[in-house]
């Protein structure tokens, strides 16, 4: 190096300048044009950013009549455009899927929620490589890209530390990738993801996961801004509001005390009323009747009464605080001068409401949908605790219809609007002249690629990463942004979810409500498909679906019936099947044969689905570790704070299990001293009582293979604890399982010794 450094020393004071530096002779410069070394964005392209809130009806939102509060979404659509002919294909994955492609949920291999798939290639539960998402073609023409929210968009079988990763959003065009997977997520106790590994929430008592997402999804946008100034930015912001587990800080939830005490019959009329005097919805608008098996609210006894308001109170808190974490993103980009070429959407639900809560609601709702009774008692029980740390509740079906006034039915019903029809807002300041105005062209949620590729001027390409692409199903939006007299591009559409179908051509629908009703969320009813029913309307005079023209026009109806069947066929929604506990054999399953499982500390976020499956039978976990005097922390676990299990030595080094049924039971099995430094045999036992699905059992906890505690469960889960929580040794990934010191939270990590060895086992 220093003879180098004498050399080019030398030269120059020579006035030379060595070889190897000096520029080529112009006639031996190459003439191929220079490497791009970046891919930039074409000139004057938007920052794109789409909040996709969860289980929202179309009339939950003061922006549509609602009653819920919603600031931002109002002040947006001053500043934008209102959309009130906007649809969802009426549940969670597809609608993500097809929102993030283009494409319809089925053909990219999304027709279901991406934890109930089976084999048929329309409802594999993940996006087949010809369909790529916006974030990767937006990434490969210049953009920044990140996710944070909910993604649920992967197979079970690809969710553990063993990957594959590419089909996680990092593999699909996110650069950045913070939230969680399933379907939903507790919100104070989050089981989170930073890219593809499983972290702890931020610790803290007053965490909710929302604020957190918005914080990290502006300190992003804040780096971004700051190293790359003149690069845009692809932003996808999906909190898990509002769907269940209902979670919101108590004084969000309180601003909504006793408003909802006049119940969701009376209420319906009120949402209709103020969409009316909106204007979001067409003076001439029916509102449609209440279906004979959902309970009116003078059905209801007090005690009754008293918990479905407080659930009510709750889910209003939820979207309200919700919507103020979105503002944070816009006063963010205000702020750094980058909202006014920001095309910002935010779609108020990825299907209608829910009514998975049941007809009366819950506390712990996952018991009443595997099929475990809760009494009125036991939800009165925890009326004030309600949204709070430690429940898991969501609202009656009542509710969820009254939100999605004027419409029939919910969410997972695609047949009709109360499934399918969401409100949105977009703003875009640079380009839009008429703020503040309607806009009632059909769109739907694959419109949105096709929307942000004209505006940035980058062609839908045929091929990503070496495969050829399937074509885009969507229409662009862009031209409605400038008159509201456009005429609408996206002129058919098909839906399906459950069986449930229809078919949209030109102002008409037709649909057939099969045989799933949407509070029943276990429901495996063999119906025939050629039994269900067909209507027909015409929406450019029938705004919510409310008259049955089927017997004036059966020529028009047959067309539409064909045109489904041609639609369903082009977009691998066929055959047709109602719903099965087996449909997921024959696709792949890190369970499957397997009776045992051993695991070594640092296993953290092993999906439920990938152990060896406890259910309905007798099982035992069982640990050796060697420890140190004062050791602490947990050992092994599964579930969280609603349903499922805990081994590990409390604050005082006493061995404990803890079993979490729901809100039936817990049982807590502790030793009869601290363990003494060494190495430890720790056992509990699960004697199920046979005779069917979901029985109870007798449970006992060993120590160095003596009985130390017994006790009984009168009931067991029959297919699931959780959607989201998973599998840790060494620390509890997600919301607790064990009655954990406070002050060792998040995870109660172990210390104190190593943990040798898990074995979970069936008997």
């Amino acid at each position: 190096m220093q003879l180098f450094r004498t050399l080019i020393a030398t030269c120059l004071a020579l006035g030379a300048t060595p070889a190897s530096l000096q520029p080529a002779p112009a006639s031996a410069t190459p003439t191929a044009q220079k490497p791009a070394y970046q891919t930039k964005a074409p000139a004057g392209a938007p920052n794109v950013v789409i909040v996709l809130l969860d289980d929202v009806g179309f009339g939950a939102a003061s922006t549509f009549g609602g009653p819920v509060e919603t600031p931002v979404l109002d002040a947006l659509a001053r500043e934008g455009l209102r959309y009130n002919n906007f649809h969802t294909t009426a549940i969670c994955s597809p609608t993500r899927s097809a929102l993030l492609t283009g494409r319809n949920a089925h053909a990219t291999g999304i027709g279901a929620v991406a934890n109930v798939p089976d084999e048929r290639p329309g409802y594999s539960g993940f996006h087949t490589k010809d369909t790529a998402t916006i974030a990767e073609v937006l990434r490969q023409n210049g953009y920044n890209t990140a996710a944070f929210g909910k993604w649920h968009q992967t197979p079970d079988w690809e969710l553990s530390a063993s990957g594959p990763f590419d089909r996680w959003p990092t593999g699909e065009g996110f650069e950045r990738f913070y939230g969680f997977h399933g379907g939903e997520t507790d919100q104070y106790d989050p089981s989170l993801y930073d890219g593809t590994s499983p972290v702890m929430r931020p610790a803290g008592r007053n965490y909710h996961l929302t604020e957190d997402l918005a914080g990290k999804a502006i300190d992003w946008l804040r780096l971004q801004h700051a190293v790359t100034p003149a690069k845009p930015v692809f932003l996808y912001f999906a909190p898990g509001a509002a769907h269940a587990p209902l979670q919101a800080p108590r004084a969000w939830i309180d601003r909504y005390r006793g408003k909802f005490d006049q119940g969701w019959d009376k209420l319906r009329e009120q949402i209709f009323a103020r969409q009316k005097a909106l204007g979001v919805i067409p003076a001439h608008t029916q509102l449609t009747a209440r279906m004979p098996d959902l309970p009116a609210w003078d059905t209801l006894s007090p005690d009754q009464k008293r918990v479905a308001s407080r659930l009510m109170e709750v889910y209003a808190g939820f979207l309200a605080h919700t919507d103020a974490q979105v503002g944070k993103l816009v006063e963010a980009l205000k702020a750094s001068g980058q909202f006014d070429n920001t095309m910002f959407f935010y779609i108020v639900g990825d299907n209608g409401a829910s009514s998975e809560g049941g007809l009366l609601g819950s506390a712990s709702y996952f018991a009443p949908v595997q099929g475990l009774p809760e009494t009125d008692a036991m939800r009165l029980a925890q009326l004030d605790a309600l949204g709070g740390p430690g429940t898991y509740a969501h609202f009656p079906a009542g509710w969820a219809w009254a939100l999605n006034t004027p419409f029939k039915w919910s969410k997972a019903v695609a047949s009709h609007l109360g499934g399918t029809r969401n409100p949105m807002v977009v703003t875009w300041p640079k380009r839009m002249a008429q703020r503040g105005t309607l806009r009632s062209q059909f769109g739907h949620v694959n419109d949105i690629v096709p929307t942000i590729l004209e505006a940035a001027q980058i062609q839908a390409p045929s091929m990503v990463n070496g495969i050829p692409q399937k074509p885009i199903d969507g229409a662009s939006l862009l031209s409605s942004f400038a008159d509201a007299k456009a005429p609408s591009r996206h002129a058919t559409q098909y839906f399906e979810v459950f069986g449930h179908r229809a078919i949209y051509h030109d102002g008409w629908l037709a649909s057939a409500f099969h045989s799933r009703r949407p509070w029943s969320v276990i429901d495996y009813g063999q119906k025939r498909f050629e039994d269900d029913q067909w209507e027909l309307y015409d929406l450019t005079t029938d705004f919510s679906q409310a008259r049955d023209l089927a017997q004036r026009e059966p020529v028009r109806l047959a067309a539409m019936k064909d045109l489904f069947l041609r639609e369903a066929a082009r977009n691998q929604v066929l055959p047709l099947r109602n719903l099965s506990p087996t449909d997921a054999r024959a696709l792949p399953s890190l369970a499957a044969g397997r009776t045992s499982a051993t695991f070594t500390q640092g296993a953290v976020g092993v999906p439920e689905s990938s152990l060896p499956k406890t259910y309905n039978r007798s099982w035992s976990v069982s640990a050796t570790i060697d420890i140190d005097a004062g050791a602490r922390g947990v050992i092994a676990t599964l579930g969280g704070h609603s349903a499922g299990w805990s081994l590990y030595l409390d604050g005082d080094g006493y061995p404990v299990f803890t079993y979490r049924l729901f809100n039936l039971k817990t049982v807590t099995l502790r030793g009869l001293a601290p363990l003494s430094a060494g190495r430890h045999q720790l056992r509990f036992d699960f004697d199920y009582d046979g005779g069917g699905y979901g029985k109870g059992a007798a449970v006992q906890l060993l120590v160095d293979g003596k009985p130390v505690g017994q006790d009984r469960l009168p009931a067991s889960p029959p297919g699931f604890y959780t959607i989201d929580e998973s599998f840790d040794v060494g620390i509890d990934h997600g919301s607790a399982a064990g009655e954990y010191p406070a002050e060792a939270m998040p995870g109660y990590a172990f210390g104190g010794g190593h943990i040798d060895r898990v074995l979970l086992e069936l008997r």
